[in-house]
């Protein structure tokens, strides 16, 4: 049986990641990587409280047989540019990196539509970039999902994504063809497919969002 590590535990796919992981009988074992401890009884689980300032302190606990990676933030949570930074692409590398020392089978990577390493833009310039050191590691295997905007109930209630959501429901009909993948797509639909990419093998690293609609539909 197998280990799972969890980064974003909390977050809006990490949450229907986690408790697709403990439906399943496929991991064993599941360790979350957290800022505050969740309440969770579940003998399966270990929580590893962490100072995401000072990760190379928890290099003999990111030893397992597949890694999940559905950290992120916003500009408005973290305003400061460099903290931004840090959060989008620092601790994405740092912790696949940290993974490939350890010999980590899989690395499973939630990044998003359009990202770019040359585009202006901070947040899918850094998507891009996470998404170009990811590839020099050289797992066994690595998997890259590019999600469209997210469809579900969230924790903190952001106005701005709530109209980008509903226009883009809104015009969800036009998209066809290549412009498929621009369709909002339930996190839970993510969270599935990251867990069926572990336990498959698809010959392919980048998984655009319509191609993640295909996985859990097939």
């Amino acid at each position: 049986m197998k280990t799972a590590l969890i980064f974003g535990s909390s977050g809006l796919i990490g949450d229907h990641l986690l408790n697709k992981i403990l439906q399943s009988n496929k991991y064993t074992h599941i360790k979350l990587f957290v800022r505050s401890i969740p309440k969770i009884d579940n003998s399966k689980v270990e929580t590893i409280q962490t100072d995401f300032n000072n990760l190379e302190k928890y290099k003999d606990s990111i030893v397992a047989n597949d890694c999940f990676f559905c950290i992120g933030t916003t500009k408005k949570n973290a305003p400061d540019k460099k903290e931004y930074r840090r959060i989008e692409y620092n601790i994405p590398v740092e912790i696949a990196q940290i993974a490939k020392s350890n010999s980590v089978d899989s690395f499973i990577y939630v990044s998003s539509l359009g990202a770019n390493p040359n585009t202006p833009g901070d947040y899918l310039k850094n998507k891009g970039q996470v998404e170009e050191e990811l590839k020099k590691l050289n797992f066994p295997k690595l998997a890259i999902l590019r999600p469209s905007i997210l469809l579900g109930d969230r924790k903190k209630n952001r106005v701005g994504e709530k109209i980008g959501v509903f226009v883009m429901q809104m015009l969800s009909p036009l998209f066809l063809g290549s412009l498929k993948k621009m369709k909002p797509i339930k996190a839970g639909y993510v969270a599935k497919a990251m867990f069926t990419i572990a336990q498959n093998d698809y010959q392919k690293t980048v998984f655009e969002s319509n191609q993640i609609v295909e996985i859990i539909n097939s």
